[in-house]
């Protein structure tokens, strides 16, 4: 259908703004959903192809199954649309403005996703929509009130420590219920089905509430919500003892590591002496990863309480040095797997050369043909591969930094085997912030789009209009290409950057994200994904009891970009509006 003529010689603007609206959806997904994965990654619970899978499903799940059908276009109305009603401002004026608005939106975000700086996309459309603000005259919500520019600042602040003290609280549990007592794999083989359920129930009061189109708790009531998280909680319980809890008897107790993930649904007859398995998977030199190896195979963390247990020696009769073993069992201090007559592996470089186990991107794809000819297909094959999967074949997990191997070093080490435990819920929760991440955030990128859009279409103003799911399908899906190609630089921003990860922090930490965003968004308290998981590294991190186990001068970094956000989004969305506006023309 043709559009209107009172929009259709602005089509120009809206071409440019659907290029603008790819690079803002694909930066997007490159910085906020490598949030919802990055303590994933950097405890090595998943590798980042299979997050750039994950995330590819889960984003795509999130923004076609459960994102809005009726898009906002004026994000929070944080500025007014009266401003564009007015006799004789044509509608290509509203088009021009939200354009400019995409066009801020995706430049920060490309900007500060290559910087490494998680930041908030809902406050950079808002930040750009300020700029367009202020280029045309359009009143701001500047007041305390619901999306208004004062609650975005306060989110700075407000949704981090509460993040942090929710986490904290959340590790607190395990630290002392399970990492810290003695024979800690025997408390977390009976506690880890409850951890289960009470993670489960969490994330689908989370869903529920959370889902746009998801009927308000008021609406929806109360007693079906109670209802929803106590079947979920009971239900997981019963899957956990009778299916997951013979899983790791056969894998982690008898150490079978032809066990894979899919064996699970034999659950009790994975306690036969030969269990039915199929699919076998290759067998492996160990039956349980070590989380807190880094790319080199070398383990920072618990240096500390080594060197603490070393200073703590007598000497005996015979003038020998004996070394005192710490008395809690928690593996901690001397990096053994308690209750296991077998050491979990640690290689340490024994040269003056580092290798990284994983060769780069670069070196894998590329190396091994750069001396053919650019005539030889296999040359050409060799970039394309380059070009596909350099964005998650990238180690994420190691930095070369002394600083940062100092603070690794401060962070306690557990046993590994009770590390494993728990990757499993913290995968699932990584797998829901994201879901709801594609619901909600999907939004950030489409509205401007669809405002031109829909005034294109229309020959008139529109700013709230239905979704089309198409525009959710493209959506959803540069939501995942982003992290695929881009994501890789947030993922090394977050996680280890920060501090030491490992499956038990990053489970608390994802669980006190969602707790924080449930319980914000309930309260009608301004906070933002992006700044709730941060908090919660912090608030992990600091239940080392040491403040030299945080990286302060990242946290710094990131709250750098947070405040920038907001002025660099709207100078560049500002000064382009502005200029197109006042063009001289004939």
């Amino acid at each position: 259908m043709a559009p209107p003529p009172a929009t259709a010689k602005y089509d120009w603007i809206l071409a440019l703004t659907t290029i603008a609206f790819v690079f803002s959806a694909f930066g997007n997904g490159a910085n906020d959903v490598a949030n919802s994965f990055a303590t994933s990654v950097a405890a090595r619970t998943l590798t980042m192809p299979q997050v750039g899978f994950l995330s590819i499903c889960t984003e795509f799940a999130g923004a076609v199954g459960l994102g809005a059908r009726v898009t906002s276009t004026i994000k929070n109305g944080i500025i007014s649309i009266s401003r564009f009603r007015r006799p004789g401002v044509p509608p290509g004026t509203l088009m021009l403005a939200m354009g400019c608005a995409e066009v801020g939106s995706a430049t920060w975000l490309m900007v500060a996703t290559r910087f490494g700086m998680p930041v908030s996309t809902t406050q950079t459309v808002v930040g750009a929509l300020i700029g367009v603000g202020f280029a045309t005259g359009a009143p701001i919500k500047w007041g305390w009130a619901s999306g208004s520019v004062s609650q975005v600042a306060a989110s700075w602040g407000i949704a981090p420590m509460i993040a942090a003290a929710f986490s904290a609280i959340i590790f607190g549990t395990v630290k002392y219920a399970v990492l810290e007592r003695a024979d800690s794999f025997k408390w977390a083989m009976r506690l880890i089905p409850y951890y289960f359920a009470t993670t489960a129930a969490v994330l689908a009061l989370f869903i529920v509430v959370e889902a746009p189109t998801a009927p308000s708790l008021e609406e929806f009531g109360a007693g079906k919500a109670v209802g929803i998280v106590l079947g979920v909680f009971f239900g997981c319980l019963a899957i956990a003892y009778i299916f997951f809890i013979p899983f790791f008897e056969r894998k982690l107790v008898h150490k079978d590591t032809r066990v894979r993930i899919w064996h699970v649904v034999l659950g009790p007859l994975l306690r036969k002496e030969n269990p039915p398995l199929f699919l076998l998977g290759k067998e492996r030199d160990t039956y349980v990863t070590n989380y807190y190896a880094d790319a080199y195979g070398e383990v920072r963390a618990g240096k500390k309480d080594e060197d603490t247990v070393r200073q703590r020696h007598s000497v005996n009769g015979s003038g020998e040095e004996v070394i005192i073993k710490p008395d809690n069992h928690n593996g901690h201090a001397t990096g053994e797997v308690q209750s296991d007559p077998e050491k979990v592996t640690e290689p340490t470089s024994t040269t003056g050369l580092r290798r990284k186990l994983k060769p780069e991107p670069y070196e894998r794809f590329i190396g091994p043909v750069l001396h053919l000819s650019w005539a030889n297909p296999q040359r050409w094959f060799g970039y394309f591969k380059y070009g596909l999967l350099q964005g998650v074949t990238r180690d994420v997990i190691t930095h070369d930094s002394e600083e940062l191997r100092a603070i690794h070093a401060k962070a306690h080490r557990y046993d590994v085997r009770v590390e494993h435990l728990w990757t499993y819920c913290q995968v699932i929760s990584a797998m829901m912030m994201s879901i709801a991440h594609g619901s909600n955030d999907v939004a950030n990128a489409v509205g401007p789009w669809a405002a031109v859009y829909e005034t294109y279409q229309a020959g008139e103003i529109n700013t709230t209009s239905p979704t089309p799911i198409w525009f959710l399908v493209v959506a959803g899906l540069l939501l995942g290409l982003g992290f695929w190609f881009y994501g890789y630089h947030v993922m090394r921003a977050m996680g280890n950057k920060i501090t030491q990860m490992s499956p038990t922090r990053g489970f608390a930490v994802e669980l006190g994200a969602a707790v924080t965003v449930l319980l914000a968004s309930r309260l009608g308290l301004p906070v933002s994904t992006t700044q709730c998981l941060v908090g919660s590294v912090m608030g992990v991190a600091l239940m080392n009891y040491d403040v030299g186990a945080v990286n302060w001068k990242q946290l710094a970094f990131i709250f750098m970009g947070w405040v920038a956000t907001l002025p660099a989004a709207g100078l560049i969305s500002g000064i382009l509006c502005v200029m197109a506006l006042n063009t001289p023309h004939f």
